[in-house]
C-alpha cells in the first residue's frame, strides 16, 4: 500500500519540478529589436523655420545588447552642416541638450552606440530627436522626433 501512495507522489513532484523550471525559464527577458523613425523638417524645430530642406532618421535599438544603430539622411539645406546629433530627453515642441553626437555630419550619417538604461528609456519613450544644424539655422535647420 505504501508503494502505491509513493509512486503518484513522486510523479507529481517530478511534474511540479518540470513545470517550475519551464516557468522560470519563460520569465527571462527576450531580446527585441525596436525600429524607430523620424521625418526631419524645419517646421519641427523650436522655434520652427522655413527651411525647404528635408531628411529622415531611421534607427534600430537592440534591447539585449543596448545598441542603437542609425542612419540619418538629409537634402536641400541652406548651407553646410555644422553639427548633427540626437538630443534628449525632450518631447516634441521642447528643446533638450545633446544626448548622442554623430561622428560625422555628411549625409548619410551612419553610426551605432551603446546606450545607458536612462538613455534607452528616454529614446523608447519618444523623448529623443535628431537635429541638423547649419550657419543659417544654428539652433537647428531640420528636426525629427524619434518614434516607434
Amino acid at each position: 500500500m505504501v508503494k502505491a501512495v509513493c509512486r503518484p507522489s513522486v510523479a507529481l513532484l517530478g511534474t511540479l519540478a518540470l513545470m517550475g523550471s519551464v516557468i522560470a525559464m519563460s520569465g527571462s527577458a527576450v531580446a527585441e529589436i525596436v525600429k524607430l523613425r523620424a521625418e526631419l523638417k524645419g517646421s519641427n524645430e523650436v522655434p520652427p523655420n522655413s527651411s525647404t530642406g528635408s531628411g529622415k532618421a531611421e534607427a534600430s535599438y537592440d534591447t539585449e545588447t543596448k545598441t542603437l544603430t542609425y542612419v540619418v539622411t538629409y537634402d536641400g539645406l541652406t548651407g553646410p552642416v555644422l553639427g548633427a546629433h540626437f538630443h534628449g530627453p525632450g518631447e516634441a515642441g521642447k528643446n533638450a541638450g545633446i544626448a548622442l553626437p554623430f561622428k560625422t555630419v555628411e549625409s548619410p550619417i551612419q553610426g551605432s552606440a551603446t546606450l545607458t538604461e536612462a538613455q534607452a528609456a528616454d529614446l523608447l519613450a519618444g523623448k529623443w530627436y535628431a537635429n541638423i544644424h547649419t550657419a543659417a539655422n544654428p539652433g537647428g535647420e531640420l528636426r525629427g522626433q524619434m518614434m516607434k
